[in-house]
């Protein structure tokens, strides 16, 4: 099966933001919102508004938040 991986873990790490509810007043977004991507659960289901937010937040690309894995490489 395809994945897809989100790096928000690494990008908070990078840009030293050390919990989720710092996240959220950075971006504006929900906590329900982080955890999934977060926890890599339902990312196919979250909003490109969202996903838009933390690029904003992070000053990334969106290729920079999450990527294509396809089966072959895990």
């Amino acid at each position: 099966m395809n994945v897809i991986k989100c790096n928000i873990r690494e990008l908070m790490a990078e840009h030293r933001i050390d919990d989720i509810t710092e996240l959220m007043v950075r971006s504006g977004l929900s906590r329900n919102s982080i955890n999934k991507l977060y926890r890599e659960t339902n990312i196919e289901t979250t909003k490109l508004d969202t996903l838009f937010k933390l690029c904003d937040t992070f000053n990334c690309k969106l290729s920079d938040l999450i990527e294509y894995v396809p089966e072959e490489e895990k």
